[in-house]
Parts: C-alpha cells; structure tokens; sequence
C-alpha cells in the first residue's frame, strides 16, 4: 500500500443497521434479517425508514461513500484503508467501494498471518484500525460514533490532518435519484453539500457535542479576562476579609 492514503471507518454491520431501523433496498429478506436482530433490544421503538434517512440518521453504505469521494475529486487511483467490522452482506455490499477504488485495502490484507494473535480481541483489532487511521492522509466515515468522533479530534489536536464527515441528511436525499443526472451534476451537488465539511482549517464547527471533535475549543484557546470584573470580585473579597 501506498505511504499515502485515504482511510475509512466504515460501520455498515447487521447489528449496527438492525439497531438504526434504516432499510437499503434489499427487500424482503433484508427486512426479516434485521427485523430478528432488533428482538435484542426489548426498548427500541418502531422507526419509520423513510423518516430515519429523511433526518440523515442512516449511515451511507459503502458504495455511497464511495460515490461522494469520487465526486469531491478522489480518484481511483487513490488507495484506500477500509476500517471495519463484519459489513452487513459481505463482499457484495463491498464491490461497488472496490470497483470504485481498485487500490482497496484491509489490515487483513495488509497484516495476513501477523493479525492473528490479535484475532481473538475485538479491541485488539479496533486499536489497530484507529492507529492506521489516524495515520492516514485524508480520514473518512459513514456514522458519527465515539471512534470516529475521537479520531477526529485528535487528527486536529495533534496537527491539522484532513477529515471528512459527510452531510448524511443531504447526501441521503441525493442519492436516492444520483443515477438520473449526469455525472458532472451531480459531482457538482455533492461538492456544494459537503462544502464547510471537508476537512479544511477553517471549516465553521457544527452542534454543540464538540469536546471530541474540537479539542481545541476548552484546552487549546484562551478566555478573554473580564479584568474589570475581576479587580471588583478581589475589592468585594477584601472588603469581607
């Protein structure tokens, strides 16, 4: 694999998907496989699939990632490390990313008989992918779990390193009719949508839950002191003294 690459925490796992209440179009038999995964849980409520993507609470699949790096300006020359877990439907759910990035790699590939004292230790594994990832030239991810969110944050604690988050809500929506418009129209619309998103130093921060994201908001800047506030907080002290 190339010193230079893309890396992409990908969570697209059955469980991760049941638990989401998203649907994505495999029918029937999709719709029972997940529908028995979500009888772990006895407190989830029903969720509509149409509103949950509407929202943008569905991670991308992998060829929509796929899709919106390609758009951006990745070409498929780029190589790419996918992080993740068992993906819901295996190679096939997988080939559109490959096809997409033929330079396509895992630590599975890349490690071969070297992982397996690590295969027996989920977390053993997770480590791997976050040390890989963090090391990587552009980070990528489909969800906004605790890894990607920490990933993240350390990527522009540590030195600005570029980390893409996709606009989920908006991309949703276009990807549900991307194949009706030409190729330059729509790589137009994602730029557009992914725009204050890509990673750059002065992207505008989004929500409120930024501690991980954005470190630098309560370790790295300093509060402006009220002086006058403080020199008539020490006249008050003196004065109970």
């Amino acid at each position: 694999m190339s010193s230079r690459y893309v890396a992409i925490h990908l969570r697209f796992e059955p469980d991760m998907l049941a638990f989401s209440g998203c649907y994505y179009g495999g029918g029937e038999k999709e719709r029972k496989e997940l529908a028995e995964i979500r009888k772990r849980w006895d407190t989830l409520p029903d969720l509509s699939a149409e509103d949950e993507r509407t929202r943008g609470k569905c991670p991308l699949t992998p060829h929509e990632i796929g899709l919106m790096l390609r758009a951006v300006g990745f070409g498929n020359e780029t190589y790419l490390y996918v992080a993740s877990g068992e993906i819901y439907g295996g190679e096939e759910t997988l080939r559109p990313l490959r096809e997409l990035f033929p330079n396509f790699y895992t630590k599975e590939m890349l490690a071969g008989d070297d992982l397996k004292p690590f295969l027996p230790f989920s977390s053993r594994l997770a480590a791997i992918d976050f040390i890989v990832c963090d090391e990587s030239d552009v980070f990528v991810t489909n969800n906004n779990g605790n890894m990607a969110k920490v990933l993240a944050g350390r990527r522009r604690y540590m030195g600005h390193k570029r980390t893409i988050r996709p606009n989920t809500r908006k991309l949703n929506v276009l990807f549900q009719t991307w194949n009706q418009t030409g190729w330059d129209t729509f790589s137009r619309k994602v730029k557009k949508i992914q725009r204050g998103l890509m990673g750059e130093p002065d992207d505008p921060r989004h929500g409120r839950d930024d501690f991980h994201e954005m470190p630098s908001s309560c370790i790295c800047q300093r509060v402006p002191v009220n002086r006058s506030a403080t020199m008539q907080t020490r006249n008050l002290l003196s004065q109970v003294r």
